[in-house]
Order: C-alpha cells, then structure tokens, then sequence
C-alpha cells in the first residue's frame, strides 16, 4: 500500500461499445490507475545484497516478471538470476535448483513457452585471466520449478561464439552473427524449442544483402521480421538497418538516405546498445557512438521507415526527492534526473506497453544497478499524408485541370490541396478563375467566388494551362504537394536522377523551398562516376548552377578524375564543360560559405493550418452549420478525411451545400467543433479536455482512418481533470451522457468546494447541474463540514 506521502492518482480509462450504431449514448468511462505516456521513469534499483550492478548480461520478460541473468560486476563474471516484479518494483534472487549455466558475459537470452534459453557466451575467470573462451551451450530455466537443464544437443553445432543476436520465431531460436575469439561472424543457425528430445541445429543458408560480421549488436523481431541495427563490423561501426525475413531468408539493406521523405536522420554509429520492438516501432536506446555515450531514445517506424528521436514528456526530466543524510541540516531536497544516462552493455525488454532497462556500463567504467521504465505512446499513427495521397492517387472530387506543356496532356487535381501548398499554382488558379468569371457564358456555370457558396453539380472543372510544365516532373511535384514526399527513385540511376532534376527546376520556378532541398539532398547523394557526367550536362543545360558546381567539385577529386576522363562520355561532353572541367581541376575556385540558413519551406501540416485559420477562406465550396451557425470548409479535405464526408458528398450531397454537424444525436460545443476541424485539416490533437469528451466517439461517427483522435481524447481526460477546468468537463459530461466521468467531476467539485466555489464558471451552470452538485455535496459532506464551510462560501 502506500505511504502516506505517496498518492494513487485515479482517471478514467476507456470502455467502448463498438457494436453500437449510436456511438454517444453508450459511452462509458471506467475509471483506473494510469501512465503518462512517453515517460522515463527510475524504479528501485538493485540492492547489492540481492545482486551485483554489472553489464554484459542479459534480461527477459515473463509474465510481470524481469529476469536478469549473467553479466560482469567489473571484477567477475556472474551466473546468477535476479528476479524484477514490475507490479511491486521489487527485487529478489530466483529461486533455483539444477547446474546453473557457468558464469559468463555477452551470452543470449530468450523466452519461449514458460522457459528461458541462454546460449553461449564467454566464461572464464576475467580478474586471474584464465580459461577464457567463448561458448556454444544451451541451457533451459523453466520458471515454473526455477529448474535449471542442459541441452544435450547431437550433430553439428553452432561455432562457440559471444556477443551475437538471439531471438524466436516459428517455435525456433534463431542465432545470428557475434565473435569467436578470433573474427567476427555472420552466421545464422536455428534449433527447435518445441521438442528437447527431438532438437537438432540447423545452419540457414541466407540470401540478399546479408549484413557485413559483426558483434555487440542488437536483434528484435517486428511485423514477422528480424531486425538488426549498428554494431562492431571489424574495424568500421556503421549505423546500417538490415531487415531479414523469416520466410524466404532473405536479407535487406532498409535505406538510411531517405531524403526525400524528408525524415530525420538515422541515429549515429553505435554498438553495445539495446533494441526493442513494440507495436510497429523500434526503439533503440544507448551504446558508444563516436566516442560518446548518448542517452537519447530513437525511434524507427517501420511502416513509413523514418527514424525520430522520442522527446519524453515534461515531467520525465527532474522529480524531487528526499536527500535522507541532509534531513536534519534542512536541506532535504533535491533534483534527481529521472532519464537514465548513456551507457552501454546494458539490457532491454518489454512488458505490456513499457520497456525496461538494466545496468550497463556507464562513465568511468562503473557498473551500474539500475532500472528504468519507459512508458511507450500506443496512439495510432497520424495517417493525414495518407488520406491526402489516396486522394491524389484515387482522383475523386477532382475540380481543376491542368494543361501542360506544348502537347497539352492533363493532369487532374484539387483546388483545395493545390492551393494551400503552393502560392504560384494558387495564383495561376485565381486568374484562370478570373477567365472563367469574365467569359460569363450561360453554357459554363462559373465557379462561385462566395466563400459561402458550393459548387454547382456538374460544373466543369477549371482549367490551367501551364505550357512550362512537362506532365512526368508535374505529377511527382503534385504527389509532393499531396502527402510532403515522393516515390523514392531508384539511387543513381541516370533517368531518375535527370527525372528529379526536371523536378528541382520546377520547384524553383513554383517557388516550393522545401521541395528544392529533397531534390537537391537526393541529386547530390545520387551522383557517381557512372552518371556525373550525365547530371552534370543536365544541369548545365537546365541553368541549375548549384547542381553543375556540384558535380564538378565531384569529377575533379583526386581519387574520381582519371576514371572519368576515360569514359565515352567523356568525349562526348560539350567544349564548354570540358574546359570548364580541366580549369577546374588546374585552380579549384575558393569554397565560399554562407552564414545564411537554408530555407526549408513550409510542411503540409504547416500548410493546412494556415489554410484552415483563413488562407483557403477564398476556395471554400461546402458550408457546415453547428447549430445555425455557418462555417465555410473544403469539400475535398473533408471526403479525404472523413469516410462520412466521402460517402455524402459522392451520393447525397445536400443540394443547398449546407452540413448539419453533431455527433450521433449530441451537438458539439464551438470550441470542440473547432478542434475536430483541426483534426481533419492538419491532424492537431492539443485541445482542452471537455472537447475531448465531446469528440472522443468522432472516429467512429465521421469514419477517420483510425481511433488515433479517440486516444488522444482518453488520454486528455486522464491526465488534465484539474479544480480549474473541472465545471466545464462537468458541462461537457452531462452533455454528451458521459456518466461515469460526471460522477467523477461531481466528486472532485464535493472535495475540493471552497475552491470550486470561487470559480465564475460555477453561476452559469444550468440549474439542474447546479441541484447535482448541490445532492452531491449532501450526500458527502457532514453537518460539521457544513457548518465549518459555511463562512467561506
């Protein structure tokens, strides 16, 4: 239970009906303990009564259990088995009974069924320096009965090796890679786990792009594939991502140039780091990169394969805590990082929705005793690129044609999308607009300039002609404006790299900033000694000078100007370029640098936020009424966001462009109302928590893609019930039927009245919340309470 300075702090949890046809009138909210999301969090540490800090070693989950086992303690190399319980943040020492394994480090530890399987590893005694070596055993601990077993395994074995990847999959343990005291490997080899009689070790043959040997690496397994990440690869430490399926055994190289996706680097170079899987992300923490020892979490998605770096939230940073031996000197507190710091050789696991992390090694060589929890995000993924690219792809509601280059091929769009992304195709649209308007003719219907106004059925869509245009590079820079990226083009390859050149230079001349800067990151890393010359005269003839400065500095280089002067291409180069070139290389020009940032652009969320807060005003064409009240929208955004909008606007749309809003029979506040249109637009989840009480079955009224916004709203409600926002969440409750969660707000006003009381929202409530807390206050508060209170109110 817990002490009397601790509290228990209790929110509501979600309980939905999903076989409800009217998502409002059954909701329900069950109240529970809860987690922040996104938060480190330091449990006790390990007593070394109980066992020593080390690292090297490894850790399991089973059921609510961590179990740490092996490792060194800096002196010596250990064999015992330490037992976390993760509901009561205790430590103990496994119960046992059998030979253990010998101590060792850098072995494997998995679970399968209810047992744990180490494998290998080096054992010996460090502090003497004798009997060093590594091993190729396997050795069962049933959790059950705490026994400890050897497997007896006949036939060919797995070189003895340490420092290697373990995991399982289809019933198997699967080995890959590690050191053998002399190189380092890249093997892969499986035993079935499911019959110990039966047993045998397979070496798999692999195929693809098998990672270089290698050792002190990571392996997780997510969406039936294995994943390694960085690591010790003979002399050189790289920071590859290599996938490897467990079907057909092959191997992949995942991409770490991912530039014009426009994401995040991948993390540095490392090796003795952890990596997790959990949901459709991995999460690869510590280890030594370059000589340091990096704390931060990074994150890779493997269905849009970015990499990002998890900001933990605010209150993972610092907790005050009571410093025992300063007590009495009055000076008992203090702040304690509650992150763990870098290090490396430590251990990871996952139990539920959390990792865990143990010991390591950490500054100035010292072991560490510590755990840390981190409470992963389980929101779903934003899918607002998505649902704008489906667009794109299925040109439904398409309402603007463009006409490009001299053979006049068209290319479909939106009026809505185009516009909010690009200011020169919005100009280009407003004149054509303009034409149409002034050519007034009874046969074409023109389009309404009325922000207020829909689109007449069967309007023609408008037409630009934009003669500058070639329709393969238009419609690449039309995908960009859809979803912020394009189709990652074949590296190098000579006619996708002159295809993003063509691109670049329409960026340039739609003046689309962020659009340049992947067309550049990915020409520059594509040019090499088989295409330069090619991308070079490209560039030269399409007046792209940064691009041509690049190439040039490219063939001049020492170790690239022999090989390319030998080539047809060579020969075939324009008199210019080639007197450019050997000038070039006789007196290279000095290299000037500009302090002057680089203009990324604008992103599209960043596009469709100031289109909804007034910059799309002048394209509005649908009307949606919150209770009589107008307000101006985009029919394409909406159909794109919603399946509810899709299916109106394809079948029944209201033929005087005016959309009744609520949700199922309730009708959202303004303010939440607004945060929905947030939502849609731009994919903006920060609201207060009444609108999310309001909007939290919206998903499964407007059909979005998935329940992320509902996630949001339930962890809204958790975290932010507050004494000031409590009347409003109060309103919000009664108002959407939310019973449990105004039985909850009633019983935060009732404990904390005098405060309540003072608030000015509290005259305007209506008179029957008024009677509710005024029946609420009767049932729990005494004649004495009464009485005590009664000047204050």
């Amino acid at each position: 239970s817990p002490g009397p300075n601790k509290t228990i702090k209790i929110a509501p949890s979600v309980d939905f009906d999903h076989s409800c046809s009217d998502s409002v009138e059954y909701l329900t909210l069950n109240f529970g303990p809860f987690e922040p999301v996104r938060r480190w969090r330091r449990l006790p540490p390990c007593d070394e009564f109980v066992g020593a800090r080390r690292s090297k070693h490894t850790v399991v989950a089973y059921r609510d259990a961590i179990y740490v086992f092996g490792g060194d303690n800096g002196k010596n190399m250990l064999n015992d088995l330490l037992r976390f319980d993760v509901k009561d943040c205790s430590w103990c020492r496994a119960f046992t009974t059998g030979t253990p394994p010998a101590p060792r480090y850098h072995h494997s530890a998995v679970v399968y069924g209810s047992s744990m399987f180490v494998f290998g590893g080096y054992t010996g005694d460090i502090y003497s320096n004798s009997n060093l070596k590594n091993k190729n055993d396997l050795f069962e601990y049933k959790f059950a009965t705490g026994q400890w077993t050897e497997w007896k395994v006949e036939g060919s074995l797995p070189v003895a090796r340490s420092a290697h990847g373990a995991t399982v999959y289809d019933d198997k343990l699967w080995i890959f890679a590690g050191y053998d005291g002399n190189a380092r490997l890249n093997d892969m080899w499986t035993i079935s786990l499911q019959d110990r009689e039966q047993g045998c070790w397979e070496e798999m043959d692999q195929s693809g792009e098998i990672p270089p040997s290698c050792c002190n690496f990571p392996v997780a397994v997510c969406r039936d594939k294995m994943f390694v990440f960085s690591g010790q690869s003979g002399a050189k430490i790289t920071n590859n991502l290599f996938q490897f399926e467990f079907k057909g055994h092959m191997w992949t190289r995942i991409p770490t140039e991912h530039l014009l996706r426009g994401s995040p680097p991948p993390p540095q170079r490392r090796y003795g780091h952890t990596m997790v899987a959990f949901d459709r992300h991995l999460y690869v923490f510590g280890g030594v990169a370059d000589n340091t020892l990096p704390n931060e979490l990074h994150c890779y998605d493997v269905d849009s394969q970015s990499w990002e770096v998890i900001h933990p939230s605010l209150d993972s940073e610092v907790s005050t805590v009571t410093r025992p031996a300063q007590t009495l000197r009055g000076s008992s507190v203090r702040l304690r990082p509650q992150m763990p710091s870098g290090r490396l050789f430590h251990a990871a696991a996952v139990i539920h929705d959390a990792m865990y992390i143990f010991g390591g090694t950490v500054d100035n060589n010292v072991r560490s005793g510590e755990m840390y929890r981190f409470q992963f995000s389980c929101y779903p993924k934003c899918t607002l690129h998505e649902d704008y690219g489906k667009l794109w792809e299925n040109r439904q509601f398409c309402d603007v044609e463009f006409i490009l280059g001299e053979r006049e091929e068209r290319v479909l769009g939106h009026i809505a999308i185009v516009t909010a992304r690009c200011q020169w195709l919005r100009r280009k649209i407003l004149q054509a607009r303009d034409r149409q308007r002034q050519v007034g003719s009874s046969s074409v219907a023109p389009v309404p300039l009325c922000p207020c106004g829909p689109v007449p059925s069967g309007t023609p869509n408008l037409e630009v002609s934009i003669r500058e245009a070639e329709p393969q590079p238009f419609r690449v820079l039309m995908q960009f404006l859809y979803t912020d990226k394009i189709q990652y083009p074949r590296r190098g390859h000579v006619q996708d790299v002159l295809l993003i050149m063509d691109v670049y230079k329409l960026a340039l001349s739609f003046q689309l900033a962020r659009l340049e800067q992947l067309c550049v990151q990915y020409i520059e890393a594509s040019v090499d000694l088989q295409n330069v010359l090619s991308v070079c005269e490209n560039a030269n003839k399409l007046q792209l000078d940064q691009l041509k400065e690049h190439c040039l500095n490219f063939v001049v280089k020492e170790s690239h100007f022999n090989q390319v002067i030998m080539t047809k291409e060579f020969e075939r180069l324009s008199t210019q370029l080639i007197v450019e070139i050997v000038r070039r290389k006789q007196q290279p020009p000095l290299r000037l640098y500009s302090d002057q940032p680089v203009d990324i652009g604008t992103s599209l969320v960043q596009d469709m936020k100031a289109y909804l807060e007034g910059g799309g005003l002048d394209f509005c064409d649908i009307v949606l009424l919150l209770d009589g009240h107008p307000r101006p929208a985009h029919q394409v955004i909406l159909a794109a966001r919603s399946s509810y909008f899709e299916a109106m606007f394809r079948s029944f749309m209201p033929v005087d462009g005016q959309v009744n809003i609520s949700i199922g029979e309730m009708v959202p506040s303004k303010q939440a109302f607004e945060s929905m249109l947030r939502y849609i637009y731009y994919g903006d989840v920060n609201m207060p928590p009444e609108d999310s009480l309001y909007l939290f079955s919206a998903p499964y009224y407007y059909g979005f893609s998935n329940n992320r916004l509902q996630a949001y709203c339930k962890q809204n409600l958790e975290m932010n019930v507050t004494v000031e926002n409590v009347l409003q969440i109060l309103e919000a409750a009664d108002k959407t039927q939310a019973l449990d969660m105004k039985k909850h707000c009633l019983h935060i006003i009732v404990h904390q009245f005098i405060k309540v009381s003072k608030l000015p929202n509290l005259r305007s409530l209506s008179q029957l919340l008024l009677l509710d807390i005024i029946e609420s206050l009767a049932t729990h508060i005494s004649d004495k309470q009464c009485a005590e209170m009664g000047p204050d109110i």
